[in-house]
């Protein structure tokens, strides 16, 4: 999701209740195929978001992602709209997303009972990348948690696992309510916009009724854009560059994007190049890069466990955690980069001796560094950066190195 994110060897291990989808084919030949991928033997028709029929109005290509109906791409190739949001900026509908505000006094301990980040040091409209673990160790999806300023805890969450992630949190509810706490949960129809590339805040400056330069990455403010009130404006995004996303009521969301896109420097972008946006940006895709069998450590994500939660050990599954940051675990997830055929998810990767010794989790062939990019898990002593590797693509091997992510390097916004 986000930064944003967010695996196990095989996505078969993930099993959600809800849709999963596995992005296939090439995706510097145009639009990528989309498959469903179903836990369940679900066949509901996808939801739609406020967007739909604009999306379609807008040359929108459809297809099925995560229980949803979203576009893939526009008009324009999906390289081009890649590369438009590396060098001015690009809307995308994830209004796919579950949106949630936690209410009440006791808001701050009931959110840190399901996750590993510190929220209690959260100032008023910070927030954080977490994840929801379970007493296993593994990560049952990735969040961002913001301490919004009017008394609640805004939590988004991934599309995929929304239903999963409400009874998660529905669960911990009662057993707060039946120990007399003061928490409440209140699931938002909102639409959600990210406007996303270096000319985000010059687009945007202009229509926004607070200052964008006082708003640094992963923070967030409530106020009205383009003349539409009561939305929550956070800088942050799913593709490595500078940008927000907008949290809009949704019946006004049409009005919103169409502002958007009158701006001339916007273009529509879809799944397509939010894809491989965050793969150059090194972004964890939940159910190919992290799941339930996946630790944040094996995950390289230790980085997301708050100091004073790890000293505490009072997350779930801190006891399985917490002894691998300086203990030893079966495989980590590293970046990779080859030449040749791009790599795709379940590629075996290859010591130099042609033992296998880990699996591509993500792949893609980088519009911007015109090479193949991807990540995957290999065993621990095979993660420094520069070590040789071989990938096996179409019975082929290949040569493959293990490079430091971001693969592109990030422009987020801070502070100076």
């Amino acid at each position: 999701m986000y930064g944003a994110a967010e695996h196990a060897h095989s996505a078969s291990d993930f099993r959600c209740r809800m849709q999963r989808v596995r992005c296939l084919g090439r995706i510097g030949g145009g639009i990528k195929r989309w498959e469903r991928g179903y836990s369940g033997g679900q066949t509901d028709a996808p939801r739609r978001t406020a967007l739909y029929d604009f999306h379609r109005d807008h040359g929108g290509k459809m297809v099925e992602f995560a229980g949803w109906s979203l576009p893939v791409q526009y008009k324009d190739s999906h390289m081009i709209s890649h590369l438009h949001t590396r060098q001015h900026c690009s809307l995308f509908d994830v209004s796919h997303m579950l949106q949630t505000r936690v209410l009440g006094k006791d808001r701050v301990p009931f959110m840190e009972s399901l996750v590993v980040a510190d929220i209690a040091e959260l100032k008023k409209n910070q927030g954080t990348l977490s994840l929801f673990t379970n007493e296993r160790g593994g990560i049952i999806d990735d969040l961002i948690v913001t301490n919004a300023s009017e008394g609640y805890l805004y939590v988004v969450s991934n599309a995929g696992c929304a239903e999963k992630d409400s009874a998660h949190m529905r669960n911990k509810l009662q057993e707060f309510e039946a120990a007399g706490r003061d928490v409440g949960l209140e699931v938002l129809d909102f639409a959600l916009l990210a406007l996303q590339g270096p000319s985000t805040a010059r687009v945007l400056q202009d229509g926004l009724d607070d200052d964008l330069s006082k708003l640094p990455f992963m923070t967030s403010v409530s106020t009205g854009v383009l003349g539409v009130p009561g939305c929550r404006v956070t800088r942050c995004g799913y593709t490595g560059e500078d940008g927000v996303e907008i949290s809009v009521p949704a019946q006004r969301a049409v009005e919103l994007a169409d502002k958007l896109v009158q701006i001339s420097e916007v273009k529509l972008a879809g799944l397509a190049a939010r894809d491989s946006l965050r793969l150059e940006a090194g972004l964890c895709l939940y159910g190919n890069d992290i799941d339930e069998t996946t630790t944040p450590v094996e995950g390289s994500l230790v980085w997301t466990l708050g100091k004073r939660r790890r000293a505490a050990m009072d997350f779930p599954g801190a006891s399985v955690i917490v002894p691998q940051i300086k203990g030893k675990v079966v495989r980590k997830r590293v970046g990779l980069t080859s030449t040749g055929p791009p790599v795709r998810q379940h590629t075996p990767i290859l010591n130099s001796e042609g033992r296998v010794i880990g699996e591509v989790t993500s792949g893609c062939p980088s519009p911007c560094l015109k090479l193949n990019v991807a990540m995957g898990y290999v065993e621990p002593e095979y993660v420094k950066s520069g070590t040789a590797l071989r990938v096996e693509v179409r019975k082929k091997l290949g040569d493959a190195v293990t490079s430091k992510m971001p693969f592109v390097p990030t422009r987020y916004y801070t502070l100076k």
